[in-house]
């Protein structure tokens, strides 16, 4: 597998497992919190409300990259240089910058002053 489809792969599974975690979380309080038997948790459909919660998280977590990708082009944080994009070392939301070029397969490469 091509390195650029390895990191594409794991920008997507660190999304999936950032918003597992969350979930996880929300199922925990709801335990805490909710008169909830355990039972609930192993059900069908909380194993498929969970896999939807996570999807969406996924495709969230894409568009909020997405548009601070897109905010640090307009602002000048992030340009195009040749075939890598150079990320500005004090871009405000370059996380997330990075995050979208790994979504999205670009190389890049992080600039200091």
């Amino acid at each position: 597998m091509k390195p650029l489809t390895v990191d594409m792969l794991r920008a997507h599974l660190m999304a999936a497992s950032l918003t597992a975690m969350g979930t996880e979380v929300l199922a925990f309080l709801a335990l805490l919190v909710l008169p909830v038997s355990q039972q609930v948790f192993s059900s069908t459909r909380f194993q498929l409300l969970a896999l939807a919660l996570i999807v969406s998280g996924v495709i969230v977590m894409r568009q909020i990259a997405h548009a601070a990708f897109d905010l640090a082009i307009q602002d000048h944080h992030a340009t195009r240089a040749g075939r890598p994009f150079l990320i500005e070392a004090d871009c405000p939301r370059r996380w997330f910058v990075v995050l979208h070029l790994r979504f999205t397969g670009r190389p890049f490469v992080l600039v200091g002053h």
